[in-house]
């Protein structure tokens, strides 16, 4: 096998795919599912920590707050993930050249 074969087959191997970012997306978005998927682990903790301090909080008030601008970051990420992911695949396959 040639190197080009197998630098191909890594990279299809380790690819992200849009349609998994956006399963993530909507059925973990709140918790930053789709940003660990797509390598973007800081962000991603804080949408969870945020989401668990929100839910943690709610009895306050603030929580409410919180909660909000997750919903709103959550909402942006929607519109952001296709570059996010064009981003990573690119970065992927500059790896392998």
């Amino acid at each position: 096998m040639s190197d080009t074969a197998r630098d191909m087959m890594m990279y299809d191997a380790q690819k992200k795919s849009l349609g998994v970012a956006y399963l993530f997306w909507f059925f973990l978005g709140s918790v930053g599912g789709h940003r660990f998927y797509a390598g973007r682990t800081g962000t991603a903790i804080a949408q969870l920590l945020l989401t668990f301090v929100g839910c943690c909080t709610v009895f306050l008030g603030i929580g409410f707050f919180i909660l909000g601008c997750v919903g709103v970051w959550v909402l942006v990420d929607a519109f952001l993930l296709p570059g996010i992911i064009r981003t990573f695949n690119l970065s992927l396959a500059s790896q392998f050249r």
